[in-house]
């Protein structure tokens, strides 16, 4: 109330704020991800890199994939891979197979029918992914009508760097997102999968928002003794910018997110039933009821079951078929980390906070894994002496199954921000108080507004310690923050219209080695 205004005799009320302003806690897990979807267009509109938020898997299936047509139709297939079956003249060393007869069949993909992000955001959300914002930056592109080359790194021709950058660069006016997932990464060459993480840890440290979750190219089927390469070549392609703002996850998972419905002889040889009846019914091992419903497939009669239908008949009459798919399915099953590691974290945040580590819990929907690494393989990954690159190994325990065994970023030579909470908990304090302390520009620069910024902040602070984000016995151990002329700034500073605050906090780490010691001791008589 401005009491020069008061003119007319009586009683007036002003009232008075109780409670200054306060630090809104920014959200944490929020990823973005970037890839290839079904479909990018919603009621007339695209949605090609423009990020867009969900909050749930249904979210996305309505933006992002086909309509199912009305039953009794099948389900529209919203992801699509094609596989063949090369036969072999001796047993392959590399990629899966199976033994059909007395022959060797390799299961090997057409690589540009192959993407990861559909099914890396079904992994988040089974892993309790919430929020989450897509950047759709295509949908996919034509088959090659071939198998790729048996032994090669997956590259998708489809899938552009020009695209995921672009995709990318979109974020840059979205504060919200703290995790930048590129699943498809893996699917360009060595080098232009390199220039696309570098350019995500730049992005990363010039908004100081979010981190990069990166998978390894080599992680879906690695060498038992020559995947050490795979991880070199990673660790020579992600540059020496913004390592604390990024963090690896090795090898690919195996998953159960498609289930055998998803899958059927549409998703072999192109679709050309043809090849498969040597397979199924040849003349060594004839099978006429496979052969009856082959033909039926290839000449529909006037009232054809549907391939959902047909694809069942085929599991039942004959047991080939039934490995062959069950195969494939193993190989449209193995995923990059990524969406997985961000379900996980999303859960750890709700349930802890960012300071939580997450590691040494299990991945939902993950059933087996391309290697098995020992104590010492995941040595060489966790520490590296050259480059100090640290990679989070996945791993298997007897008794204990899958679990995530690294909490590490990419600077793991580096005592700040080693390890992925410390990151994260920082974004998180330096977010929130970021974006609280806008309330007071253009305010006095003045002593009043000074306490007020540090009460402010101390508040938000005192929180963090009490729900255990910080350390120490007590507040003055776990924080402080500073704002004052003579103590955070000068006569100069506050004439060229600066207020400066100072933050210290001690933020949790975690016990990532424990050491147990034991010494016998001499019997004693009692």
């Amino acid at each position: 109330m401005n009491l020069s205004t008061i003119k007319t005799p009586g009683v007036y009320i002003n009232e008075v704020n109780a409670f200054g302003n306060s630090v809104v806690p920014v959200a944490t897990a929020v990823p973005a991800f970037i890839g290839y979807t079904p479909q990018a267009t919603y009621e007339g509109k695209s949605y090609i890199s423009i990020p867009t938020k969900i909050t749930s898997f249904a979210d996305f299936q309505a933006i992002f994939c086909y309509p199912d047509p009305p039953a009794p139709a099948d389900p529209v297939k919203q992801y699509d891979p094609q596989y063949y079956l090369i036969q072999q003249e001796r047993q392959p060393e590399k990629g899966d197979y199976l033994l059909i007869g007395s022959d060797y069949y390799s299961i090997v993909p057409d690589a540009n029918t192959v993407y990861y992000l559909y099914n890396s955001i079904r992994l988040f959300y089974e892993n309790g992914g919430g929020d989450a914002y897509i950047v759709s930056v295509g949908t996919y592109g034509a088959p090659s009508g071939s198998a790729m080359k048996l032994g090669d790194q997956i590259i998708n021709t489809n899938v552009q760097l020009t695209d995921l950058i672009k995709g990318l660069a979109s974020l840059k006016n979205e504060k919200e997102p703290t995790m930048y997932i590129c699943p498809e990464a893996t699917l360009l060459s060595v080098d232009d999968n390199a220039t696309l993480m570098q350019e995500m840890l730049l992005q990363n440290t010039e908004m100081q928002t979010a981190i990069s979750i990166f998978d390894s190219i080599g992680g879906r089927n690695p060498d038992p003794i020559f995947y050490t390469d795979d991880i070199t070549t990673f660790r020579n392609s992600t540059g020496n910018t913004g390592l604390d703002y990024g963090t690896a996850y090795y090898p690919f998972v195996g998953t159960t997110i498609m289930q055998g419905s998803d899958i059927d002889y549409t998703n072999l040889f192109g679709g050309d039933v043809k090849q498969l009846a040597p397979l199924l019914n040849s003349p060594s091992n004839p099978n006429e009821a496979v052969a009856t419903m082959l033909l039926a497939i290839e000449t529909p009669p006037a009232n054809p079951l549907t391939v959902g239908q047909y694809n069942n008949a085929l599991l039942n009459a004959s047991s080939t078929y039934s490995t062959i798919m069950k195969h494939v399915l193993a190989a449209v099953n193995m995923l990059p980390a990524s969406g997985g590691m961000a379900g996980v974290i999303t859960t750890t945040d709700r349930q802890v906070g960012p300071w939580q580590p997450p590691a040494n819990t299990s991945m939902a929907r993950v059933v087996s894994l391309p290697i098995k690494l020992s104590d010492a393989q995941q040595a060489d990954l966790n520490v590296d002496a050259v480059s100090g690159k640290s990679i989070n190994a996945i791993r298997f325990f007897n008794g204990l199954g899958i679990l995530i065994w690294g909490a590490r970023t990419l600077d793991g030579n580096s005592q700040d921000w080693r390890y992925i909470s410390v990151r994260r908990t920082m974004i998180f304090l330096e977010q929130s108080s970021k974006l609280a302390a806008q309330a007071y520009e253009f305010s006095p620069n003045d002593k009043n507004t000074w306490e007020a910024v540090k009460a402010m902040i101390g508040s938000f602070l005192n929180d963090v310690w009490k729900q255990g984000g910080l350390q120490g016995a007590s507040a003055a151990d776990a924080f402080s923050v500073e704002c004052g002329l003579g103590s955070t700034m000068t006569g100069e500073d506050i004439r060229n219209g600066f207020m400066n605050v100072s933050i210290k906090v001690a933020v949790v780490r975690p016990a990532e080695f424990i050491v147990i010691t034991f010494t016998q001791q001499m019997a004693t008589p009692s």
